[in-house]
């Protein structure tokens, strides 16, 4: 086998340990969305525990809807995505103003994240803002390395 064919593999291999765990984590997300309904089905001294970012964001405003848009979804969503759900056009002033409306949010770590440019999630759905230099790539990606992992070594680097 070469070694671009076990690079291939244990790529596949990482991809369908990514799919495996994001269905838990949906899973998990729907669990908890289900006790807060029942939480707010029983009452009483919880009502003074609504979350408070609905209270925050002005009832159907562009922001209010885009907070809806990616509950509903359960993922963080491209601006595009975001604009067409709410029915605007996707030009370059309503990114603009959509983006930056949605960005002072983020910068206060409230409501908002960007979990990547463009795209947004919800802190209260556990959406991580992506700090710019964690998005780039590692000094040094793609050029040759000596130390080609050697077929049936275990890779120390990898976390789990």
């Amino acid at each position: 086998m070469s070694e671009r064919q076990r690079i291939e593999d244990r790529l596949r291999k990482k991809e369908a340990e990514i799919a495996t765990l994001e269905e838990k984590l949906k899973a998990a997300k729907v669990y908890a969305a289900a006790f807060r309904d029942v939480l707010k089905l029983m009452g009483g001294a919880d009502e003074a525990e609504e979350e408070p970012s609905e209270t925050k964001l002005r009832p159907g405003s562009a922001v209010a809807q885009t907070r809806e848009i990616i509950l509903a979804r359960g993922e963080p969503v491209h601006l595009d995505d975001i604009l067409a759900a709410i029915g605007k056009e996707a030009t370059r002033d309503t990114k603009a103003s959509l983006a930056g409306s949605l960005a002072a949010y983020v910068r206060k770590d409230e409501i908002f994240t960007r979990p990547a440019p463009n795209t947004f999630g919800l802190v209260e759905l556990g959406h991580v803002t992506v700090e710019e230099d964690e998005a780039q790539p590692p000094a040094g990606f793609g050029e040759h390395q000596d130390d080609v992992l050697v077929l049936g070594e275990e890779d120390d680097d990898v976390p789990f």
